[in-house]
């Protein structure tokens, strides 16, 4: 076994396409880097880790925001004092990166909840919840390309049972 520290590794996606990528960048997802500690040096320096729920472009796409955030500094995990979660704020970088369809938007939420990217899962979700905020159900509805299953009855059912939450 070696002592050197492989400075790149491959990755593979679920359709088969392997992407060379510095290791510090996979680093920023958990579950890669837990995968490099499991299997030791040796074992990423000659064969590419499988990332199965993954296709290629998504897959580009989490690399890409790995490169750009590489050197952030690693989130905390003490959910009690955590800022982010109280707001729906994104640099504009983010912004930007985030500006693709609704089918790459849920596939890179998706993929950073499987590979374990704290930061672009809340970048993923703080857009979804901004494409909502203000919105009626019917305009979230039109948005998504939502059916709306309720009948007039139950729909005000559950609007009689949650005016609590009502803006006022």
């Amino acid at each position: 076994m070696s002592d050197t520290k492989v400075s790149q590794i491959s990755l593979m996606s679920n359709d088969g396409t392997t992407i060379r990528v510095d290791r510090a960048v996979a680093e920023r997802s958990i579950l890669i880097k837990n995968l490099i500690d499991d299997l030791g040096e040796d074992s990423v320096a000659d064969q590419a880790i499988p990332i199965n729920n993954v296709n290629d472009p998504v897959l580009k796409k989490v690399i890409e925001w790995c490169e750009h955030h590489k050197n952030d500094a690693a989130v905390s995990t003490d959910d009690d004092n955590d800022n982010r979660k109280k707001t729906t704020d994104i640099d504009e970088w983010d912004q930007k990166f985030m500006q693709v369809d609704q089918e790459m938007l849920f596939e890179i939420i998706l993929a950073a909840n499987f590979m374990d990217i704290k930061a672009l899962l809340d970048v993923g979700c703080k857009t979804v919840a901004n494409m909502i905020k203000g919105k009626s159900p019917d305009e979230i509805r039109k948005t998504f390309n939502i059916t709306n299953d309720f009948t007039p009855e139950e729909e005000e059912q559950i609007r009689r049972e949650n005016e609590w939450a009502e803006d006022r």
